[in-house]
């Protein structure tokens, strides 16, 4: 049995006004028009609905039952088709999954948290770490948000850049390169260890020091930039790493920072998602507040 879902809206409009011209008029038709509609309602619900009595229009026992439901359905109806409502943020409730590279949550992931709860109390945040091969996580709806050093391909992931980060050199106290100017050969002659989720022992910087002539030895490669921190501290390995979003991590362990002895390109940070929530009020809020927090970080500090 195939129904006319319009019905639904001149059912709720007779069961209201308890006439046929008054539902007409609400609905702005004609009264034969309403009256037409009725009789279908009659044949679908083998019910009479509105029933009269005198000079008026009382509703039936089945309608009655009905009406409140039948309102219900008609509502649901208007909110689903109709234009997106303001974003009411104190009873959003929702969980978003957002992949970061480890050194951005934990450079800005505590203050993105905070922030989320304290503006949408219902939302809930899921961070997790990148995966060590490349997916379709954002495709099929598992990832949110995610953060790249590299603007995708694929036309239907939206970008943002976020920041350009400067590559810093950082080593623990003591460390033979803080002594004295930190010259080419010097920098090239150090141990140094990568950052790389999938381990590998060479990156851009490699092929920076192949245009001077020159080879480092890279003796170890670490998954997360916290490990290479730490490795870096307790031992003589050299990390290069991003500047803005692991300053908060050297500091905590007391590294020492140097700058490149040669010319190394920056780092973008992209921010991306995809199309499928352009027009999702509430992901446009999180990924806005998310820009804002990330660039936060790429804000030189205030000196008094």
């Amino acid at each position: 049995m195939q129904l006319d879902l319009n019905l639904l809206t001149a059912l709720d409009a007779l069961l209201e006004e308890g006439s046929v011209s008054g539902a007409a008029a609400r609905l702005h038709v004609t009264s034969p028009a309403m009256s037409r509609s009725l009789g279908r309602i009659r044949k679908a619900t083998g019910d009479q609905i509105l029933v009269r009595t005198g000079r008026s229009m009382v509703p039936t026992t089945r309608a009655l039952a009905m009406r409140a439901e039948v309102h219900a359905l008609v509502q649901q109806a208007n909110h689903l088709l109709s234009a997106q409502q303001e974003l009411d943020l104190a009873a959003l409730e929702r969980v978003f999954t957002v992949r970061w590279h480890d050194a951005l949550t934990a450079a800005c992931g505590t203050t993105l948290i905070g922030a989320v709860h304290r503006l949408a109390p219902g939302v809930r945040l899921r961070l997790s770490a990148e995966s060590g091969t490349d997916d379709a996580e954002l495709r099929r709806g598992e990832v949110d948000l995610e953060s790249s050093a590299g603007a995708p391909t694929l036309p239907d992931i939206r970008h943002r850049l976020v920041g350009r980060d400067r590559l810093i050199v950082a080593v623990r106290p003591g460390h033979p390169l803080t002594e004295g100017p930190l010259s080419l050969a010097r920098y090239a002659a150090a141990e140094h260890v990568t950052v790389s989720r999938r381990g590998s022992l060479s990156d851009p910087i490699d092929d920076a020091l192949t245009a001077h002539g020159l080879e480092r030895r890279v003796v170890a490669a670490g998954p997360t930039a916290a490990f290479a921190l730490q490795l870096a501290l307790d031992t003589d390995l050299v990390v290069t790493l991003p500047d803005a979003v692991t300053r908060t991590a050297r500091d905590r362990l007391g590294l020492v920072s140097l700058s490149p002895p040669l010319p190394l390109p920056d780092v973008p940070l992209y921010l991306l998602w995809h199309q499928r929530y352009d027009d999702d009020r509430a992901h446009s809020w999180l990924r806005d507040l998310a820009t804002e927090t990330v660039r936060a970080l790429f804000t030189p500090p205030t000196t008094s």
